[in-house]
């Protein structure tokens, strides 16, 4: 009943109703005093006692009329006492006819000087009838309507009172709207194999049992907000030959008791009768909770009792062939160690945050709908972005877009994407800031120390940009391009804190007075020292500890460490801290000159880059690890090419042109494609 652009009916509806059914009755509801006589009668009073009639009413189509009287007349008409007779009381009585009586009331003007208003009502019986008996009719209805849909939703059908407990899953199938393929979702290889294989096992079951294999019951996807677990899901639905069942964890939440568990039960028996299926559960976190916790509270009983009848469902005496439950989240932490085990989940598929191969194959994707000019490169693109996400990257491909609009541009170039970053990454850009000049120098000599030491440091992060033009909160920002490693030394995190505290460093050497514009930096840097101290065991004072709990269950009220112990833990990292901050006035005192350079050129345009720091202190002596990265994809993308000219003049028989080493290396090549062919 409830189509797409059609009348919804709501509960609100029910109280609209009744509400208006109530005002209307009390506004047509007459509880005025009345008694029907005779016309002879009447005719006394309106000769002897006309001062006593209010008013006239006549009714033309039944022939009677209503006379509106006086308190004093109604008691002696109604023989009742004068505080009795109510409000506005009234005569009835029958008269011959409309016509007649009109003449005879122009007598009694003439005669007996009869002055009371008359009035003619034209009404038929039957909108007498309608309006009496009107908004009785429509509550019958009504409660009729809504019995039979009550009746209707508890068959099953949708929206009903009794359909509280069923599933609210959306079922897609190949001919639905769901259009996305594993072709749009890019930069994970590995997390799309393990799903594809899941799609090729339900198209082509007998590919595998025919070996002993049996299907797995479950996969689940875990990784960072924005990685793209939703996305992967959409391409399974749309790649996928079977029905495709999607909802959320809070779906199963409700604040009925039982609702949660007779959902599960719901879904299942669906999924059960369109087997072979997939059921997507996003953000299972909401309903997948550790149990055990908050014990008597009574919504968290509730939710234990759906994660209960999902562990039923899932790996029961029931059997559920057929059926694969795909689940994402990105609190794997927090969910209940039965609901991971094998047999439920029996894959957990780990989706981490892009690196810089798949950063560039996710641009690619992002920017097929968008009109981009010569300049702007990916490569470049996918080095600044480091630590974005897939959907970050959907964003700045989408700022860029809007940024070249706002300025009239028919093709959204270099420039455009450079902005978008820093629009994302710093915040939106304040010019209109009200900053002094010694406030204004201040920033600049705080973002040229973090400039000079980024600069000299082997393990810091390279810079990029540096501006003092306000951006968010900040007064200036810096842009760096952090090393995406996969293990950090102690030499490392030692460079990082020695470079950001690098601004607070030069305030100090070159004002002579330090400001609270190092809050954030500072901030940084006690977690980082506290981190190296008890998370990674790197302090000779305490070594090869680790105060970290990865089971996400804490500690409780107490510290895993003595009190004796948490003074030393705070002693080195006050240590660590204060040899880093001596570290950093030592290079800038050594590299004073080129830093007042880097001032003068911040105060001025108000912005440096790379090329600039280069020019004042020359090439930096070490290079980051994604530049390393690039180089060796631009040689290996190099070698190919060089390969593939070697093949063709073989192909060719053109050997005369290439030496007899070549022609090894070539055939070789050869070699090795058709092995990776076969493999794929």
């Amino acid at each position: 009943m409830n189509k797409k652009g059609g009348f919804k009916l709501s509960l609100y509806w029910v109280y609209l109703l009744i509400a208006g059914a109530l005002i209307y009755l009390y506004y047509t509801h007459d509880d005025s005093t009345s008694k029907e006589i005779g016309w002879s009668e009447f005719s006394d009073i309106a000769i002897n006692d006309s001062k006593d009639i209010k008013s006239i009413k006549v009714y033309r189509n039944s022939g009677t009329l209503e006379a509106v009287i006086t308190d004093s007349l109604a008691a002696k008409v109604l023989e009742k006492d004068i505080n009795k007779v109510g409000e506005n009381p009234k005569l009835i009585v029958n008269i011959p006819s409309a016509d007649q009586f009109e003449e005879v009331s122009n007598e009694w003007k003439k005669e007996h000087n009869f002055k009371v208003p008359i009035k003619y009502d034209d009404s038929s019986d039957f909108s007498d009838l309608l309006w009496g008996f009107g908004p009785i009719l429509l509550l019958v209805v009504f409660w009729i309507f809504m019995m039979r849909r009550m009746s209707g939703g508890a068959g099953g059908g949708g929206g009903g009172v009794f359909s509280v407990g069923k599933a609210k899953a959306q079922v897609f199938d190949k001919n639905g709207p769901i259009k996305v393929t594993f072709n749009d979702v890019a930069g994970l290889s590995e997390a799309k194999q393990e799903v594809e294989e899941i799609v090729d096992f339900l198209k082509n079951p007998k590919k595998y049992t025919v070996l002993g294999g049996k299907i797995p019951k479950g996969a689940l996807l875990v990784g960072p907000p924005g990685t793209g677990k939703t996305l992967l899901a959409k391409a399974v639905a749309g790649e996928a030959n079977v029905p495709f069942l999607s909802l959320s964890g809070s779906d199963f939440v409700e604040m009925f008791v039982g609702v949660g568990a007779s959902r599960v039960r719901d879904l299942f028996k669906q999924a059960k009768e369109k087997a072979p299926c997939i059921v997507f559960i996003d953000e299972i976190d909401a309903v997948g909770r550790a149990r055990g916790k908050n014990v008597g509270m009574g919504s968290n009983e509730e939710r234990e009792n759906t994660l209960n009848q999902l562990l039923t469902e899932m790996d029961g005496f029931g059997s559920n062939s057929g059926v694969i439950v795909l689940a994402a989240t990105n609190r794997v932490d927090i969910l209940d160690k039965a609901l991971l085990r094998a047999g439920r989940f029996d894959r957990q598929i780990y989706i981490e945050l892009p690196e810089l191969n798949d950063r560039k194959a996710i641009f690619g994707v992002h920017l097929r709908g968008v009109k981009i000019d010569e300049s702007v490169d990916i490569d470049l693109l996918a080095r600044q972005t480091p630590g974005f996400s897939g959907a970050d990257i959907a964003n700045v491909c989408n700022e860029a877009a809007l940024i070249a609009a706002r300025r009239n541009k028919t093709e959204v170039s270099k420039d455009d994407f450079m902005d978008a970053v820093d629009r994302i990454i710093g915040g939106l850009e304040k010019r209109g800031k009200i900053t002094t000049e010694e406030e204004k120098r201040s920033i600049a000599i705080h973002e040229a120390g973090h400039a000079t030491l980024s600069w000299f440091l082997q393990y810091a992060n390279p810079l990029v940009k540096v501006t003092i033009v306000p951006r968010g909160k900040a007064l200036g920002a810096a842009w760096y391009l952090p090393e995406e490693r996969k293990i950090t030394t102690l030499e490392q995190i030692q460079d990082e804190i020695c470079a950001i505290l690098g601004g607070r460093a030069a305030e100090e050497l070159f004002i002579g007075r330090i400001s609270t514009g190092a809050a954030n930096d500072l901030e940084r840097v006690t977690k980082q020292a506290y981190a190296l101290v008890t998370y990674f065991g790197m302090s000779p004072e305490l070594p090869n500890i680790s105060y970290y709990d990865s089971s996400g269950q804490g500690y409780g009220f107490t510290k895993p460490y003595s009190e004796d112990t948490a003074k030393l833990i705070d002693k080195e990292v006050s240590r660590l801290i204060a040899e880093q901050y001596e570290r950093a006035k030592k290079i800038l005192t050594e590299k004073a000159d080129g830093h007042h350079a880097l001032t003068s050129i911040l105060l001025e345009r108000e912005v440096i880059y790379t090329e600039d720091v280069e020019n004042i202190f020359g090439k930096r002596q070490w290079s980051s690890r994604t530049e390393e990265i690039m180089e060796a994809e631009e040689k290996r993308l190099a070698e190919e090419d060089k390969y593939a000219e070697t093949v063709k003049a073989i192909e060719e028989g053109k050997f005369t042109e290439v030496s007899e080493e070549d022609i090894a290396k070539a055939e070789n090549e050869i070699g090795s494609d058709n092995n990776r062919n076969d493999k794929e």
